[in-house]
């Protein structure tokens, strides 16, 4: 995990305003959201593993379920998850055993980040503060 401060921490926001602006820009609330806080993800890459930019966000007022829930948000932060590489000396174990659990565990949960993505984590930032801050 790499942080990368920003002026939007903080902000408050309409979770369903934030939506808004958000996925047409390439964002999505992640899966790793629960009734007191969730993330939205804006997937970098895929080298050796998935690289995240993560905006994560906490309710306010309101539960994150409920229509009108306000949120804060908090330190945006890079992620990688890398996976481990796939087998084939059992595939027909491994296509039943799909059949029960279709996600691979992570090698990483929080891999290292290349300087470049924490380059262009940096200008996703930037331009989220542009598109946040203007509103």
């Amino acid at each position: 995990m790499y942080e990368i401060p920003s002026k939007i921490e903080g902000k408050q926001y309409q979770l369903y305003k934030l939506e808004q602006l958000l996925k047409p820009n390439g964002y999505s609330i992640g899966g790793g959201w629960d009734y007191d806080q969730g993330y939205f993800d804006y997937k970098m890459a895929n080298d050796d593993g998935y690289q995240f930019l993560r905006v994560p966000f906490t309710p306010i007022d309101g539960q994150l379920d409920s229509p009108n829930v306000v949120v804060q948000l908090g330190t945006p932060f890079l992620l990688n998850h890398v996976y481990q590489e796939e087998l084939d000396d059992n595939a027909g174990i491994a296509n039943l055993a799909a059949s029960f659990d279709q996600f691979a565990e992570p090698k990483d949960e929080d891999g290292d980040i290349q300087k470049k993505y924490i380059s262009f984590g940096k200008e996703l930032v930037s331009q989220l503060e542009n598109m946040l801050l203007m509103k």
